[in-house]
């Protein structure tokens, strides 16, 4: 059973997500602070931390925070309806994605399930992908069945979405890939309206890969249709290993 951990010191709504993600099969624990939270998040219990961004003692940036310094335990951050600001401030700091308050459950139940598809693999898929798939483009290699990414044969700390992203963008190196293509490839979910979710992961993404030697941008916008890989230069740097 998968664990996950509630930050939020909204006791009526713990309640409610407590049941109904336990009827939906996941185990549930819930903090109501946030150094709590934090120390409870980094234990290594739980799948995914579902945390609101105002809680007592230290904020959700804060623990989030925190959290990324040490961990890349997938976050889903809870934020007030209308502050978009807040939305986007997690998202640069490393959360996987976010809900405006108040919100369905089912929508909720939906956006764990997701990052957890990307997050954890099932052990079929994982044990394909081990044996067969480390894709290299120029200095850059994916590991899909640990979900390791190197640059130069350093590793590369990226979120889960962050490294879901990369993995869409180096399937389809040389072609322009939709905003809506890679929300959904990355984060399981359609995008909403003005919902600029990939393209601040898209912009943490792009600061930790840099550039290509050469300084040739990695990852190039196209304005109106989306981003793209850019190959690296000579293409006879890419190829997939251990086939």
């Amino acid at each position: 059973m998968k664990r996950i951990l509630i930050v939020d010191d909204d006791v009526e709504l713990c309640e409610l997500l407590e049941e109904y993600l336990q009827a939906e099969g996941f185990g549930t624990d819930v903090v109501y602070d946030g150094k709590e939270g934090l120390k409870q998040a980094l234990t290594g219990d739980y799948a995914i931390v579902v945390l609101d961004i105002m809680i007592p003692t230290i904020s959700g940036f804060q623990v989030l925070q925190a959290i990324r310094s040490r961990s890349n335990i997938p976050v889903l951050m809870l934020t007030a309806r209308g502050e978009d600001i807040d939305r986007i401030v997690g998202l640069e700091m490393g959360a996987d994605d976010y809900l405006p308050k108040p919100f369905n459950p089912r929508e909720l139940v939906a956006r764990i399930r997701a990052i957890l598809r990307r997050a954890l693999p099932d052990s079929d898929a994982m044990a394909a992908s081990m044996a067969s798939e480390k894709t290299v483009l120029g200095d850059v290699e994916i590991d899909i069945g640990v979900r390791l990414a190197f640059r130069g044969g350093k590793r590369l700390e990226l979120t889960t979405v962050e490294f879901n992203l990369l993995e869409v963008l180096f399937r389809n190196a040389g072609r322009v890939v939709s905003r809506e293509e890679l929300a959904r490839g990355a984060l399981g979910r359609s995008l909403g309206m003005y919902d600029r979710s990939v393209d601040v992961h898209i912009s943490s993404l792009r600061r930790k890969l840099g550039q290509h030697p050469g300084g040739i941008e990695r990852i190039r916008t196209v304005r109106g249709s989306g981003y793209l890989y850019a190959l690296p230069y000579p293409p006879t740097d890419v190829g997939v290993v251990g086939k």
